[in-house]
């Protein structure tokens, strides 16, 4: 072979030209990343139990969705997160090349099939799915320099203006506070409770059914009198905002018409936020 490139080297130098002919108009079709995908991408899964223990967050929440995530398509492995404030996380990662957003479509169909058998209170609160990786790239706090708000204000006014601004940055993934909006806690005395002959369901009860958004409409709406011409739209202040309104739920209505309050049977309450303030903005 080389005797007969050798003896005809005209035809071996257009040879070579044609190489680089190709070489040359294959340039602009090569593919160029400066900063290649390496990671394989992740889809993170979080669920809110509050007063769970982890051996329970782990029975009733984590199982159920461990034996969905085995059967998605391209997922390597996973992994589970408990801790006693009744907050779990699962991460599941996926071959190099997967499409987040295709894995995270197929992770949020799988967990459509089990969102029924999930405990009421984690079905209310919904089951968060995020296409991110689980590396902390800033960590923001918020502070009071004169001291006039304190850490339950400054968790408030985080939750409502600043988290969702966050969010909208590009290249944020997943925005996690630790901390949350402003909270009525409710303490319970279960012998004043007991003594007054109600349980925590009627407690529970009462409260759902007196603190509720309601619609009241409006007086002169349709359908209306002939002559009617004016339409005044109705306010009424159905969420109850301080501690007094709630210490004024009534629990029971006696026969000699005398109510059962929180209040009356011993309970304190409170607005109060123990979840110390802390941002992580965590990227793609």
């Amino acid at each position: 072979m080389p005797q007969f490139f050798i003896r005809r080297p005209v035809f071996a130098w257009v040879i070579a030209l044609f190489i680089i002919l190709f070489g040359v108009i294959a340039i602009p079709q090569l593919p160029i990343a400066r900063y290649p995908s390496v990671a394989p991408p992740t889809v993170s899964i979080l669920a809110t139990y509050p007063g769970a223990t982890p051996q329970t967050m782990n029975d009733g929440v984590i199982s159920l969705i461990e034996r969905e995530l085995s059967s998605v398509k391209n997922l390597l492995y996973f992994e589970s997160v408990s801790d006693a404030s009744g907050s779990a996380t699962v991460t599941a990662t996926f071959k190099p090349g997967t499409a987040p957003d295709m894995a995270q479509v197929d992770v949020q169909n799988k967990l459509k099939s089990i969102e029924p058998r999930l405990p009421q209170v984690v079905r209310q609160n919904g089951l968060t799915v995020e296409s991110s990786s689980s590396s902390f790239l800033m960590i923001v706090g918020l502070k009071s320099d004169d001291g006039r708000f304190d850490e339950t204000a400054l968790s408030d006014y985080m939750a409502r203006n600043i988290v969702e601004e966050l969010r909208r940055i590009d290249g944020v993934g997943r925005v996690q506070l630790f901390g949350s909006e402003q909270a009525m806690r409710v303490w319970v005395d279960p012998a004043k409770l007991m003594a007054r002959g109600l349980s925590m369901g009627d407690l529970m009860a009462a409260i759902g059914q007196q603190n509720v958004q309601i619609a009241p409409g409006s007086v002169g709406a349709s359908p209306a009198l002939p002559g009617q011409a004016v339409t005044v739209p109705l306010t009424v202040q159905g969420q109850l905002t301080t501690a007094e309104e709630f210490a004024g739920i009534v629990l029971r209505a006696e026969s000699n018409g005398s109510k059962v309050t929180l209040g009356d049977v011993g309970l304190r309450v409170a607005v109060e936020q123990k979840v110390r303030l802390r941002v992580s903005i965590v990227g793609w």
